[in-house]
């Protein structure tokens, strides 16, 4: 049944991911890169799996009723795991660039589509890879060839619907060859009052002089479980900028394995974390320095509440003969309470002589002389809260470099700390 509802390329992955998968199994907390969260725990529920490929009604534009940005871009959907094809933007793609359907472009483009697909993400490494590649029978395929520009932003909608409690496996592969440029736009939406459980994984090439903008923002409920994998490869003197974004969920599990392999790459990875009742969020990186002369920062930043729990655990590896490399990594962390947790793990692994490397890991409470001043000047405690949690934030939302993006979510982390996210008349998701 998953064979015949996929394309060759895809299916030619499965049963060695099969096999990987039984010698593996789901990761257990032993395993150092899953050692703060409980991934046996998150795929023990009975959920139900579509590989049938039934069609479930649904219109999603409904998905911008729960403040899910439209900021005048590239409008694509993805409903489950499926590439939603009767809704697409009126506006024209630059010649050669394609988005759409990867099991259908895999159908009719096997050998390209078969250079790619699977060579980041492999199997015989993590258990969760493996179970995604088993299962996964359609997705989203980024392809922009070489030297061409995307001026508009391309926003993905990917919407979870069900009338039960639900896995889907997404996959997602993005080719952005020598000279091209795209900025893309994730955002995650539970339109249904269900538990869903979603593996995902991405697969990003970057090549030679290209740049790629990856903004990932969930906004689910508090039955959400999402775990994604993102594997991206850099060339000579490309520039990527991700960022993660996570601003309601319910159990987050984010992997980064991020290779700079050309001299002269630079990459970004910047992470916004808000969480509060008993939701987790656990955040790990991997940034693996091949060639000379490369760039990579990182600052990711969690503003826990109530019975929260968040994990940060970021490694930069210089390989031997990286020389010239330029490495920080900061995580800066925020418990608004005493039953909040936080861990924290920066790593650096140098096998270089000639290079900058630093980290730096912080975790706090709210500041009182900070509050102590505002109170002083009739600003209510409450209020006090919200403005410093707002700064404390706002750091990391001001490093994305797609200006409609840092707008809106300036406004909705505004109002998740105020507790009016997820809010709207007539939604049943927060009851």
């Amino acid at each position: 049944m998953i064979f015949s509802h996929s394309a060759e390329a895809m299916n030619a992955l499965r049963d060695q991911a099969f096999e990987h998968f039984k010698a593996q199994g789901f990761p257990s907390k032993k395993v150092e890169r899953y050692k703060y969260t409980d991934m046996q725990a998150l795929f023990a529920p009975d959920y139900g799996l579509n590989l049938n490929r039934l069609d479930i009604p649904v219109d999603p534009y409904q998905a911008f009723r729960c403040d899910v940005p439209n900021l005048s871009t590239s409008l694509y959907f993805v409903v489950n795991d499926v590439f939603y094809n009767k809704a697409l933007p009126k506006s024209h793609l630059p010649e050669g660039v394609v988005i759409g359907s990867l099991s259908a472009y895999a159908a009719k483009n096997p050998d390209f589509i078969g250079k790619y697909y699977g060579r980041l993400a492999k199997t015989d490494g993590d258990g969760v890879t493996a179970l995604n590649t088993m299962l996964a029978q359609d997705g989203l395929l980024v392809y922009v060839p070489k030297g061409v520009v995307v001026d508009r932003a391309i926003q993905v909608i990917n919407i979870l619907r069900s009338d039960v409690d639900l896995m889907v496996n997404r996959r997602v592969l993005i080719i952005t060859e020598e000279g091209a440029e795209i900025k893309l736009l994730f955002c995650d939406h539970a339109a249904d009052d269900r538990h869903f459980l979603a593996t995902q994984v991405i697969e990003a090439y970057v090549g030679e002089n290209a740049s790629l903008d990856l903004y990932c923002l969930e906004e689910t409920h508090n039955k959400n479980t999402r775990v994604s994998n993102v594997y991206v490869e850099q060339q000579a003197n490309s520039r990527l900028n991700h960022n993660v974004i996570t601003l309601h969920n319910g159990i987050t599990r984010n992997r980064l394995d991020l290779v700079l392999r050309g001299e002269g790459a630079e990459c970004a990875c910047n992470g916004c974390v808000i969480a509060d009742k008993q939701q987790h969020v656990d955040n790990n990186t991997l940034i693996t320095h091949e060639a000379c002369h490369c760039t990579s920062n990182e600052l990711y930043k969690y503003v826990l509440d109530e019975q929260a729990v968040g994990a940060f655990a970021g490694k930069v590896f210089v390989a031997p003969g990286a020389q010239k490399t330029s490495s920080q990594m900061t995580n800066q962390n925020l418990c608004a309470t005493r039953e909040a947790r936080m861990f924290t793990q920066p790593m650096l692994e140098i096998y270089a002589d000639d290079v900058k490397c630093a980290h730096g890991s912080t975790v706090g409470q709210l500041n009182d002389a900070a509050m102590f001043y505002m109170r002083q000047r009739g600003i209510s405690e409450h209020e006090a809260r919200v403005l410093l949690q707002n700064a404390f934030i706002n750091e990391v939302i001001d490093q994305m470099r797609l200006e409609p993006l840092r707008d809106r979510l300036h406004y909705l982390v505004e109002k998740r700390f105020r507790g009016e996210l997820n809010k709207c008349n007539g939604c049943q998701l927060c009851k």
